[in-house]
């Protein structure tokens, strides 16, 4: 409501009063609202009904590049970002490098030998592009089994060792919305 200046003064309390009331309706419900509003856009707080693991933060976004040292130049010399070193990583035939941005990472993503799914993926794209994100996880195996169970493929047979030296598996893009999705144990 708008108040106005014209009313006369009885009128201007009682519509002064309504909107004290109406706000103060709203700021008596704001705390049960923020609690619902923050329940739903942080799952990682609580484990679904029956679920022995849980969905934790992002931990990285993936961004395969055709040219490492140029991409590694755009975040750290013009960008001003702190950039990891060059780590090669056989097992999944890449290159990394990690990117820290504060409340996430990218990591940049180069093949290792004509065999590795990122040069695929480069054949197809490139200029490169978005390759995956990574969610964190409480429990790997645990995670791994339930989504077989629930029809989820995993793109191995079981966790491998990831950039971080931890446990990672991939989830099949055509039962993730389109989206490559790694799953790392936190």
């Amino acid at each position: 409501r708008v108040l106005r200046r014209d009313l006369p003064g009885s009128r201007m309390a009682a519509a002064v009063r309504a909107l004290a009331v109406g706000l103060l309706s709203w700021l008596q419900a704001a705390p049960q609202m923020v609690r619902r509003t923050l329940s739903v856009s942080h799952p990682s707080g609580r484990r679904s009904p029956g679920c022995l693991w849980k969905l934790g933060r992002l931990n990285h976004v993936a961004v395969a590049v055709p040219d490492l040292e140029k991409a590694k130049h755009l975040y750290k010399e013009v960008l001003g970002a702190t950039v990891s070193e060059t780590m090669p990583l056989p097992e999944h035939g890449v290159y990394t490098v990690f990117v820290d941005l504060g409340n996430t990472k990218l990591e940049l993503l180069h093949p290792l030998g004509d065999d590795s799914p990122v040069a695929g993926f480069l054949q197809k794209n490139k200029a490169g592009g978005l390759h995956h994100v990574c969610i964190e996880v409480d429990n790997i195996k645990d995670a791994i089994a339930d989504l077989k169970e629930k029809q989820i493929r995993i793109l191995s047979d079981g966790a491998k060792i990831g950039a971080h030296g931890k446990p990672v598996v991939f989830l099949h893009p055509k039962d993730c919305g389109g989206v490559l999705v790694e799953l790392e144990e936190a």
